[in-house]
């Protein structure tokens, strides 16, 4: 598939973060302007720091639930902004809530305003403890509405209600993007998702910690694949939803033993507490983007995990020491 040229200047809400960097980078080599809002809450400058110099990239603090305008044309916005692992929304509940709501509003207004584009980047979370497998992106969901993780399952959900009324009402350009888990170099060592705490917790000899009997499944997407897929959406006329993740389903108990055949470690794995509503189950149906978007993965699960290891192998040889991770969220 023939890639387009980069259409003007793209912000990139979230774009300090695990995902949001890897995007300004790629817009970047497509040849597009790039502005980066952060607020810093989960993400790091760190990630972006490479881009500094760069003469179209600008990086701009910023808290998304108040109101802001940008003075130059935009012609694509990508929103990202927002907590995306379990510690981090639990921590940050009424932040989360509030920058799927306020934070998706400002956005929306200001994409209205320039005429641009939208690609929100929702989630699989809004499937909640799937019911339907693999999910397709007819299907509405079965979350609990008031549980620990609807922080972040309403937020999601309730951008993508109010991105669509926007759409509906007053013709702002938009796509959805279901995002499954993704992985890959960047994810923060305390991040207390699966691959960062497995893969330290592999590097520093520490026993694996798989929550409940291991049986839960995910369909882990490298970011590279990931970045590829939030592209082709903004280059489609799509408005989706649209599923963006792996069909390569594996138990949490067999990612760990992946992680330490990748690693060589001779950790032990080690049972602990599930956490509540944590899904059961969790695939993608890609056909859509398949068809849509003549978007698939590409990068196999070993390859990925060879090429993120390499990153936090790189980490720890640059800092003294990593923040011990926690009993990852799956």
């Amino acid at each position: 598939m023939t890639e387009p040229a980069a259409r003007g200047t793209a912000l990139v809400t979230g774009g300090a973060g695990f995902i949001g960097s890897h995007l300004c980078e790629r817009l970047l080599e497509r040849g597009a302007r790039v502005v980066c809002l952060d607020n810093f809450a989960t993400g790091r400058a760190e990630n972006v720091g490479h881009l500094a110099g760069h003469p179209r990239f600008e990086l701009r603090e910023a808290d998304l639930t108040e109101p802001f305008t940008l003075d130059d044309p935009v012609d694509t916005v990508f929103h990202l902004a927002s907590a995306a692992s379990p510690p981090d929304y639990l921590r940050l509940p009424v932040e989360t809530l509030e920058v799927g709501s306020l934070g998706t509003r400002n956005v929306l207004e200001l994409a209205g305003e320039h005429g641009a584009r939208l690609v929100l980047a929702s989630t699989s979370e809004v499937y909640g403890d799937p019911l339907e497998y693999p999910q397709r992106e007819t299907y509405w969901g079965n979350v609990n509405p008031i549980g620990p993780r609807s922080v972040y399952d309403e937020a999601k959900r309730y951008a993508e209600s109010l991105t669509m009324a926007h759409h509906r009402a007053r013709g702002t350009d938009v796509g959805i993007a279901r995002i499954f888990n993704c992985y890959g170099p960047r994810m923060r060592a305390d991040d207390g998702r699966m691959v960062p705490t497995f893969v330290n917790q592999a590097l520093e000899g520490r026993p694996l910690t798989v929550a409940g009997d291991g049986h839960q499944t995910r369909s882990l997407c490298f970011v590279e694949d990931t970045v590829r897929g939030l592209l082709a959406l903004a280059d489609s006329a799509t408005t989706g939803p649209v599923n963006i993740g792996s069909d390569e389903e594996l138990s949490v108990l067999s990612l760990a033993r992946v992680v330490l055949n990748v690693t060589g470690s001779r950790s032990e794995i080690t049972f602990v507490e599930r956490p509540e509503d944590d899904p059961h189950f969790r695939r993608p149906d890609i056909r859509l983007a398949e068809e849509v978007l003549g978007w698939r993965p590409r990068v196999r699960l070993e390859e990925g995990l060879r090429r993120t290891i390499a990153y936090f192998v790189e980490q720890r040889s640059r800092y003294d020491g990593l923040t011990e991770g926690a009993t990852p969220a799956n």
